[in-house]
């Protein structure tokens, strides 16, 4: 068994294309093929369902995928692990996170690019929470920023970053914008612009909503924190925001920010990683990093404070 026919299966998996896989793996068609052939031989099981056209994987496949994906993480691992040992980590590192904590993997990246100047950093900044686990656990990723307010399942471990809270975002001209507080009850009459009900973050919300025995009606709905500003800025909506993105864009002129009360919650964000052994030598060099960089301390203060 080579690890050349393991990568064609896991990327025939993913891309559920011949010609794609083995465009993404730069072989030909015929060569990705052959090769899954023999390891179906080798391994004496079906692992594709062929027909005129790729069908997908068999059951047999599935399972085999899964390990495949392991023992390629592995390998790469291990080659992580002896160019750190002799010169230092390199390589790249993967973070996913859900848009509203997105604003915060600068204040990882920052001190972790530092500490290790042979790495580059690739985040993808607008996943679900129950897509960074899945790739986490499919070793597409290597560490998640998420939502920690549910216990996570068996196989990830955390490090918290920080407390998410929430500000009533409006135009400066509303009534709501001369106040140090707002309240959940009084959001919810107003024209609101929220996240789509599909992302972790709008979801969090709607729990909020519920313990002060609402349900908001958003007239506007989005997968982007950036449109939500956006949105306020024409003044005909408000939106609720994480203070987070404060830091990242401040108090835009003509807006104002008003802290969220009655009930006045957090929720936790953290670091997620898998809890495998030895793992990824990058996840556990910005685990280290999150343990010793104190962002929930820096996300308090806004630029020029």
């Amino acid at each position: 068994m080579l690890f050349r026919q393991l990568e064609y299966l896991v990327a025939l998996s993913r891309e559920r294309h011949f010609a794609r896989a083995a465009q993404a793996c730069y072989v030909s068609q015929p060569a990705l093929s052959e090769a899954v052939r023999k390891l179906e031989d080798e391994l004496d099981v079906p692992l594709v369902r062929r027909g005129r056209k790729y069908e997908g994987l068999t059951p047999e496949g599935e399972r085999i995928v899964l390990w495949a994906q392991r023992i390629l993480a592995d390998r790469d691992a291990l080659k992580s692990e002896v160019t750190a040992l002799r010169s230092g980590l390199s390589g790249r590192l993967r973070i996913g996170a859900v848009p509203t904590a997105s604003g915060a993997v600068a204040q990882l990246t920052g001190p972790f690019c530092t500490e290790h100047p042979l790495v580059t950093v690739e985040v993808r900044a607008d996943m679900q929470s129950d897509d960074i686990l899945r790739q986490l656990q499919n070793f597409e990723i290597d560490a998640g920023i998420t939502y920690l307010h549910r216990e996570l399942p068996e196989g990830f471990q955390a490090v918290p970053l920080y407390q998410e809270r929430y500000v009533l975002l409006t135009e400066a001209a509303d009534g709501l914008a001369q106040r140090t507080e707002a309240t959940w009850a009084e959001a919810s009459r107003l024209p609101l612009c929220l996240l789509t009900g599909a992302m972790q973050g709008r979801r969090v919300l709607d729990d909020l909503f519920a313990e002060a025995g609402l349900r908001p009606s958003p007239r506007v709905e989005t997968d982007s924190v950036a449109a939500l500003f956006a949105h306020v800025r024409t003044g005909r909506w408000a939106s609720i925001v994480p203070h987070t993105w404060l830091h990242v864009f401040g108090v835009p002129h003509g807006m104002h920010a008003v802290p969220m009360t009655e009930p006045d919650r957090t929720v936790p964000v953290g670091l997620v990683t898998t809890s495998r052994e030895p793992g990824s030598v990058m996840a556990r060099a910005l685990t280290e990093t999150a343990r010793r960089t104190d962002v929930a301390a820096t996300l308090e203060r806004l630029p020029g404070d």
